[in-house]
């Protein structure tokens, strides 16, 4: 802090010294620009080139009007640059009427999104009784199936029991593989079933099938 306050109290002896008659320094103002046009030098190699070009030329037009010498007709863009000129107009400002469509096409595809989604939901919920019966209906038929192989499963136990005696331990190596044993036994004898029940289901339909096909006497 010492040091700031002795630098601070030296300016202020030293502007007291120069007295009231002291001037800072001013900077010269900006030449003034001359109210006519200017124009750079060609063969000066510092000029700058957009100075020498038709932009340099039209803001001495636009500054000075027909004082500056410059046709006015020379200004317009040629053909090549209006197509550019249009080329980007169409890109990044679209007219009234491309706006308008590509509206129209937005919402038109918001309101098919719409109608789609309302006519899932609306199958989604014609299909739900359908599907909560068959829901039920497989629950069912589980729990059915679960019953049916307790209640087999207890017959098996019943008769592996009968065979060895109700004095062995169900839980012991050979009442296990005599229960598994009677149980192969039983999967066999259902799958002889079915396949019974399917030939004589195919004889049945072959003899409906030569019966309707015979010729009447």
């Amino acid at each position: 802090m010492a040091a700031p306050m002795r630098h601070t109290r030296s300016l202020l002896e030293l502007a007291a010294n120069l007295g009231p008659g002291f001037r800072t320094y001013r900077a010269p103002p900006p030449p003034r620009r001359s109210p006519g046009p200017w124009w750079p030098d060609p063969d000066d190699p510092l000029t700058p080139r957009w100075q020498l070009g038709p932009r340099y030329a039209a803001k001495q037009f636009a500054r000075h009007g027909a004082a500056s010498g410059v046709a006015a007709g020379l200004l317009w863009p040629s053909q090549e640059q209006l197509r550019e000129l249009e080329a980007e107009e169409s890109e990044w400002y679209p007219s009234l009427a491309a706006m308008q469509e590509s509206v129209r096409v937005q919402q038109l595809a918001e309101e098919q999104k719409r109608k789609a989604r309302e006519q899932l939901i609306a199958e989604s919920m014609a299909k739900m009784p359908q599907m909560i019966e068959n829901w039920r209906q497989q629950q069912q038929e589980r729990r059915e199936k679960e019953k049916a192989d307790k209640e087999r499963r207890a017959r098996l136990q019943a008769e592996a029991q009968e065979r060895l005696g109700y004095h062995v331990d169900p839980r012991s190596a050979r009442f296990q593989e005599l229960l598994q044993d009677l149980e192969k036994q039983q999967r066999k004898r259902l799958k002889e079933e079915k396949q019974r029940q399917k030939k004589e289901a195919r004889a049945a339909a072959t003899a409906a099938t030569a019966a309707s096909t015979a010729p009447s006497s």
